[in-house]
């Protein structure tokens, strides 16, 4: 039974940049070749991007402590690649959707569309077997947004983000709603005396695939997917800082880019007023699709993006009325930029990705900082793979 854990809400507002930032990129234009034919993509000036290697449907991202990579994908396939991320191993063929994936001490954390799964592992280990792989923590299943994402937190515990169905599903992480309706934000793992059981952690939230913490507070961000019912511009795209117990009002509230209003397509009350629903503390435009976030720690990349957070945009296939493919949102990676701890604006960090008839060579999904202090990030349409954004001057 999924239990909702009552916590104080801390309310956040939206933070507008007061002021130019010092720490502004520049770019550069770089050429790739890609299946034979070249790709220009816009990368800020002393990085190189390049291909690492080809993977089957490739989605979150999660270093081991030894360096290892390991990669969800749409495939079944979780793959193990050791340094320099060139050779993928098939650690495990599965018969669902393992999206992600995670490690803690010898065990391998495995998210699919109906619940956590682990299994026993050790560092370095390349096979893994199927039957191995066991439940710990069943999750609300079904169609439509069946991606489940999973991340050890900095304390320690284990955080699982779902979505909601649709655009207006009636569903919600509290214990009025039945078991299978329990979606839409993120859930922390309790285990006790061998037993393991969910909590609410954050709700409201439509489609959270990716989330992070933040380096100098520890204060979870996630990415959210809004809503197509509202045309192309409304609702946008989050970013939102989570705490325990925050509500973000979905389906119920939407942010219009200046305030939390309510969505007419959802008859059933709200579980929670309005007031008690927090604001995004930064926005993308809308059919944007965010995917991966990952916070680049200090030391990592460069000193102008330490601490900020890069935020994968898959680009959606909604277009303006009349618009054809060449009018949909780019695909790109983002820097959300902080400043004493707190989000300021957004800025592009690769873009290009997009042809001019709207065809996408590549469509950013998990992120990752590496031991090296390097951007990884998977591409699930047109090059399946990793990429690697690395400084080189």
């Amino acid at each position: 039974m999924l239990k909702f854990s009552g916590c104080i809400l801390l309310l956040c507002c939206v933070f507008a940049p007061a002021r130019a930032n010092t720490d502004a990129l520049t770019y550069e234009e770089q050429t790739l070749t890609l299946n034979g034919a070249r790709r220009t993509a816009r990368v800020p000036k002393g990085y190189r991007l390049e291909l690492l290697s080809r993977l089957d449907a490739p989605r979150m991202l999660a270093f081991a402590a030894n360096g290892d990579l390991f990669v969800g994908s749409q495939s079944g396939k979780v793959y193990r690649l050791p340094p320099p991320y060139t050779q993928p191993d098939v650690l495990v063929q599965l018969s669902q959707y393992p999206h992600s994936v995670a490690l803690r001490q010898n065990e391998i954390l495995i998210a699919q569309t109906d619940g956590l799964y682990r299994a026993p592992y050790q560092p370095g280990q390349a096979k893994l077997a199927a039957d191995a792989v066991t439940l710990l923590a069943a999750l609300p299943g079904g169609g439509g947004h069946n991606s489940r994402t999973v991340r050890v937190g900095p304390d320690g515990r284990i955080y699982v983000s779902l979505g909601i169905r649709g655009n207006c599903s009636d569903e919600y992480l509290g214990e009025k709603y039945a078991l299978e309706d329990q979606r839409g934000g993120v859930l922390v793992l309790r285990e006790t005396g061998g037993r393991a059981s969910w909590e609410t952690f954050a709700s409201g939230l439509r489609n959270p695939v990716g989330f992070d913490w933040q380096p100098q507070t520890g204060v979870m961000f996630a990415s959210n997917n809004g809503p197509d019912h509202q045309g192309f511009e409304q609702p946008p795209e989050y970013f939102s800082r989570l705490t325990p117990g925050s509500f973000h009002g979905m389906p119920w509230f939407q942010f219009d880019g200046k305030q939390l209003r309510r969505d007419e397509c959802m008859a059933r009350a709200p579980p929670r007023p309005i007031n008690e629903a927090t604001a995004p503390v930064a926005t993308f435009p809308a059919r944007n699709a965010p995917m991966g976030v990952a916070f680049v720690p200090a030391g990592a990349m460069d000193a102008r993006l330490a601490l900020d957070a890069i935020v994968a945009l898959r680009g959606s296939w909604g277009t303006p009325l009349g618009g054809g493919a060449s009018s949909r949102r780019p695909p790109k990676l983002v820097a959300v930029r902080f400043q004493n701890a707190q989000a300021m604006r957004v800025d592009d960090l690769i873009t290009g990705f997009q042809l001019p008839d709207g065809q996408r060579w590549a469509r950013p999904v998990g992120v990752a900082i590496g031991p090296d202090g390097a951007l990884y990030f998977s591409s699930d349409s047109d090059t399946h793979g990793l990429f690697r954004l690395r400084r080189i001057r």
